[in-house]
């Protein structure tokens, strides 16, 4: 995994996140992957950002989410790409949906924990805060009452 600097290629967010950076600076994630060491690598690299830090992705996916997750170092944008999306938070136990269509997007403040389901294929593109995610399997319990793991995956 390594930041890479002016990218004169195309790149595809589903498979190449892009880190945007203090000094407004937009780095491709190549060789970026959901496990545990390439998520602390990125950590790592991108820690000199602080919480001014996100990064920018796009999932492509079918069902409901498998995990709640929260971003304590700041909001996450969530915009729906296609098909439809709901996005459920957990306000203090009490379930808070939006439903998402073509161009359409919310913002999971920070520390909220959150779930996306997609009827149907979908896709979504989210600006995330680069630092620290924690997250929780999905269960019909509240988000708060399962152990978590940490780490920067998203959405």
């Amino acid at each position: 995994m390594r930041l890479v600097n002016h990218e004169p290629n195309a790149i595809d967010l589903r498979t190449t996140p892009v880190h945007l950076g203090l000094g407004s600076r937009a780095n491709p994630v190549e060789g970026f992957a959901w496990d545990p060491e390439v998520l602390h690598a990125y950590s790592a690299a991108v820690a000199v950002d602080g919480a001014e830090g996100r990064m920018v992705t796009i999932f492509d996916g079918d069902g409901l989410g498998d995990h709640w997750e929260r971003h304590p170092a700041g909001d996450e944008l969530v915009v729906c790409l296609s098909g439809s999306v709901t996005v459920t938070r957990d306000a203090d136990g009490v379930p808070d949906r939006v439903v998402l269509g073509p161009g359409e997007a919310t913002v999971n403040p920070a520390g909220t924990w959150h779930a996306v389901d997609m009827a149907g294929p979908a896709s979504i593109l989210t600006i995330t805060a680069g630092l620290g995610t924690d997250h929780r399997p999905r269960t019909g319990a509240r988000p708060t009452e399962h152990a978590g793991t940490s780490g920067p995956r998203t959405p």
